[in-house]
């Protein structure tokens, strides 16, 4: 088999609503740059990435500039020779994370495609199905019960509200969202933005009502996570200072969290994501599969790692919610808040491209 055309196309998305996040600036779109694999024996394997300038730091042009490298260096690699292939380009893009995932999802796909089979199952088939989280912006009280109940009635049996501008406002939030659904399940995502013992003292404040803090600190001190994860009530996972199986191994040795969140559109793909679970495996604590506001085929891959491993534990899934454009549609259905898997060979995506 040899791949004989790498194609890569930037689509400008759009958001239907705002994402506001804790410390950034309002997000209204973005741009996702969608790669295409070319064999000779008549495959044609997808692989997706997106640009986030404020999230992950990587512009749209660079992007698009280190996709197109890769381009130029995939007919020259084997598509079953996974680990070498994915190796040389991550050498070629060592500064575009995001790059390299587009490309480890076109090379995962074509061998879901060449083997028949769904990419959970190629990647370990521990089950099919998985309970995902629904995301509540930053926002007034009433706006996010409002949206709240939205999400509610679409089936989502888990909320992560994002938090992190005021506290006080946070606690306030959570409990209005939790009187109005109490049977829901509901967790903070302070982004990063509480000091130490403001995220001690909203995390005691609504034990019992949520589930977990995500990220209550700052992503460059991973210390306070330590010190947040010994002196408060409820379980805390590190999503920002996640920056690679490094920090992951260094997160998870010194027990400074309960849990690592995984977003393959930040960390470079599957094949890093999935250094990063082995080593959460190993360490003890529990990996949530995320996801960054990104198209349905990256969170089709996203999808497939989590169900791939016992150790995931939580998958927060819902990137493509929002988009208002999305030229692509997931390899799954929603069904009363869980991700089901098709089993359409590889990614099992469908694409609308001009």
């Amino acid at each position: 088999m040899q791949i004989t055309k790498a194609d890569v196309t930037p689509v400008d998305l759009s958001l239907r609503r705002p994402a506001r996040m804790a410390g950034l600036p309002e997000i209204t779109h973005l741009t996702a740059v969608f790669v295409r694999l070319e064999t000779r024996q008549g495959q044609t394997a997808w692989g997706c990435a997106v640009a986030h300038p404020a999230l992950t730091g990587e512009k749209p042009e660079d992007l698009i500039h280190a996709c197109k490298e890769c381009a130029a260096l995939a007919p020259d690699l084997h598509p079953t020779n996974l680990e070498y292939s994915l190796s040389e380009l991550s050498a070629r893009v060592k500064v575009s994370p995001a790059a390299l995932c587009a490309f480890d999802l076109a090379f995962h796909d074509l061998l879901g495609l060449m083997t028949g089979l769904p990419l959970y199952r190629l990647l370990g088939g521990y089950r099919n199905r998985i309970q995902v989280a629904a995301t509540i912006p930053l926002g007034g009280l009433d706006e996010s019960v409002s949206l709240a109940i939205e999400r509610a009635n679409h089936g989502f049996r888990i909320l992560k509200i994002k938090g992190g501008a005021n506290p006080d406002e946070d606690v306030r939030r959570v409990a209005a969202i939790h009187t109005a659904l109490p049977a829901l399940t509901l967790r903070l995502d302070a982004d990063g933005g509480y000091a130490v013992q403001d995220a001690i003292d909203v995390a005691n404040a609504l034990k019992g009502s949520i589930e977990l803090l995500e990220q209550p600190t700052h992503a460059s001190r991973p210390a306070d996570l330590r010190h947040v994860k010994e002196h408060s009530g409820v379980p805390v996972f590190a999503d920002q200072s996640l920056q690679g199986p490094a920090s992951a191994l260094e997160l998870a040795a010194h027990h400074k969290v309960d849990g690592l969140i995984i977003k393959l559109g930040a960390c470079g793909g599957l094949r890093r994501a999935r250094q990063i679970d082995a080593i959460c495996q190993a360490g003890r604590v529990s990996t949530m599969v995320s996801c960054l506001i990104e198209p349905a085929l990256l969170d089709s891959a996203g999808l497939s790692l989590a169900l791939s491993s016992a150790n995931v534990h939580y998958a927060d899934l819902d990137g493509y919610l929002d988009l208002a454009n999305d030229p692509s549609r997931g390899c799954f259905s929603l069904e009363d808040g869980w991700l089901v898997a098709s089993e359409a060979p590889g990614l099992g995506y469908a694409l609308e491209l001009n």
